[in-house]
């Protein structure tokens, strides 16, 4: 007779039961009220929402600064959490307490004080800023918003990873001959490339849908500095929710598209590696 392993949550239908209910509150429901509100709009109204230049001029800028962001806070946040794993050195708890500094600021805050940072008076637009580098109500400003508010993301998935990596893999590779660039290309890489692709996606869609940094540190210009999240804030300050409607599904199309590519590259990495 088999025994029945001891579970401490209730059983199988009662915690599903409360799970798509939770999921339904949360995500199911507000998504599902968006999708039948695009619905109500007619074709040629949707169209011409969405192929207006300032429309089209919002989207390239908001999903090029999202995977800009993402791509950096995949090459700076694996090192640092590289760094965070493998190395013993003063101020280290301080660090890696500092990578959740994002999570716990409110990201007006954020945005303020990255406008004060770089601006002219500030710490470091000072420098920059003689040099022909302006930072504040331009795009760069924009993708270092968006890569701080992703940059825990890219960390936090990868640690775990990293602390449960055997290194005596390593060892062996190097007791065969392999260097360090083949040691971490044949051996280590592999094994990361699907939490850097996660930490990649949870990175762009973060910046994907951000707005309090970001409105600060931009101009919030139509065509030159302005993001799809303040086009739909901008049409709803203006009463007008069918634009606002056509921009936030088209968002929530391509993210959607975006995401499930980066999900089929996480598993075809993950079977590559078994």
């Amino acid at each position: 007779m088999s025994s029945r392993k001891f579970n401490a949550l209730p059983g199988f239908g009662l915690t599903l039961g409360f799970s798509v209910l939770y999921l339904s509150i949360i995500v199911l429901i507000p998504v599902s009220a968006l999708v039948l509100k695009s619905l109500q709009i007619t074709w040629p109204e949707f169209w011409a929402v969405i192929k207006s230049k300032q429309a089209i001029s919002a989207f390239k800028l908001t999903f090029g600064a999202s995977l800009i962001a993402g791509a950096l806070n995949c090459i700076f946040g694996s090192l640092l959490a590289w760094v965070l794993v493998r190395y013993r050195f003063p101020g280290k708890k301080l660090i890696d307490g500092l990578v959740d500094f994002p999570f716990a600021l409110p990201t007006a805050v954020a945005g303020l004080s990255l406008a004060a940072l770089f601006s002219k008076d500030g710490w470091l637009g000072s420098f920059l800023i003689p040099m022909g580098v302006q930072v504040t109500y331009t795009r760069i400003g924009i993708v270092i918003a968006l890569t701080f508010v992703g940059m825990p993301f890219a960390v936090r998935t990868l640690q775990p990873v990293l602390e449960n990596l055997d290194a005596s893999l390593e060892e062996v590779a190097a007791t065969m001959g392999a260097g360090r660039f083949r040691t971490f290309c044949q051996v280590v890489g592999p094994s990361l490339l699907p939490a850097i692709l996660t930490g990649f996606a949870l990175s762009f869609a973060r910046a994907v849908g951000e707005y309090g940094s970001v409105v600060f540190i931009s101009s919030n210009l139509p065509n030159k500095t302005q993001i799809a999240p303040s086009l739909i804030f901008a049409f709803l300050e203006t009463n007008d929710y069918t634009k606002a409607t056509a921009v936030a599904a088209v968002l929530l199309v391509i993210s959607f598209v975006i995401l499930g590519i980066i999900n089929y590259l996480e598993n075809w990495s993950s079977r590559f590696n078994q």
